[in-house]
């Protein structure tokens, strides 16, 4: 989705929910929503059913915004309830969520991250500099990003052990991957290193997970949603991205029906959503509200 676009994300002015606070949920005995403190799995970690994403181009859209206008959607979302915010060492935004959430209390959100596995030399160094520059002694969730092979568990094991040792030492809270492949989610089922899988999933396989050498082609839903059923089965806590078509549903309904889909899966924890304006942030919100309280 292009800039003018993703500013747009709302502009029919859908009206927000209602101001809500960390760990509130909508009014009425039983209802769920977006910002309901959520645990991930039997990690024992809990975030907000709704995470704000990082990443849109690669975070080359959120550097975009500059950090005032980034500090402004960050404190938006963070007002609404939206506690958790993810980003990743290849964003480059790490700089720009510490900043943003300057001075708020640590202990009232969660951070996220992911680190570029490629020929990696000391991680645990790495994981040290990603604190520094998160501002914070801990992180809540340390993922290894955009594993794409099968065999990645015995190929990326020293990285996995080093990550065991992090959270042994408690400066990570709970590890995992995300994933881009059908051939290497095959592999996150029966790897119960995971304790969170960061995985793509829509209601029409737009930017989602399809077989090696598959070009231009929606990925496909069935499969991916069975092996979702059997990592969350496994006590994994599964966190949904591409919700959005990696920024491709543009027109609202879309949206809508996407959002509504994995909202309705039992094996989906939480979700991530990229956002560039408060209007995204409000919207995430609403549609998610809606979802969840069909």
């Amino acid at each position: 989705m292009n800039k003018s676009t993703r500013r747009s994300f709302i502009k029919s002015g859908a009206a927000a929910a209602g101001a809500l606070t960390g760990g509130s949920t909508l009014a009425g005995a039983g209802k769920r929503s977006a910002t309901d403190w959520v645990t991930l799995g039997n990690s024992g970690v809990k975030v907000t059913r709704l995470a704000m994403g990082t990443g849109g181009n690669g975070g080359r859209w959120q550097r975009d915004l500059g950090q005032a206008a980034f500090t402004k959607v960050v404190r938006h979302a963070y007002d609404r309830g939206v506690r958790f915010f993810e980003s990743a060492d290849r964003y480059q935004t790490h700089g720009m969520v510490a900043e943003a959430l300057r001075g708020v209390p640590r202990d009232t959100y969660k951070l996220m991250t992911k680190m570029v596995w490629r020929d990696e030399p000391d991680p645990l160094g790495t994981i040290d500099r990603f604190r520094k520059e998160l501002n914070t002694d801990h992180l809540d969730i340390l993922l290894l990003h955009l594993v794409r092979e099968k065999g990645w568990p015995d190929q990326l094991k020293r990285l996995m052990d080093a990550f065991s040792e992090a959270k042994e030492k408690k400066i990570i809270l709970a590890h995992g991957a995300s994933c881009h492949g059908l051939a290497p989610l095959s592999d996150f089922p029966g790897t119960k290193w995971l304790d969170v899988a960061l995985l793509r999933v829509n209601h029409n396989g737009t930017s989602m997970d399809v077989a090696p050498g598959v070009r231009n082609a929606p990925g496909d839903v069935p499969t991916v949603v069975s092996q979702i059923e059997r990592i969350h089965n496994q006590g994994t806590g599964v966190i949904g991205m591409k919700l959005i078509g990696n920024g491709k549903f543009t027109e609202p309904e879309t949206r809508e029906a996407s959002i509504r889909f994995v909202m309705n899966l039992d094996c989906v924890d939480a979700a991530t959503i990229g956002m560039l304006a408060e209007s995204h942030v409000d919207e995430a919100i609403e549609r998610m509200n809606r979802s969840l309280s069909a």
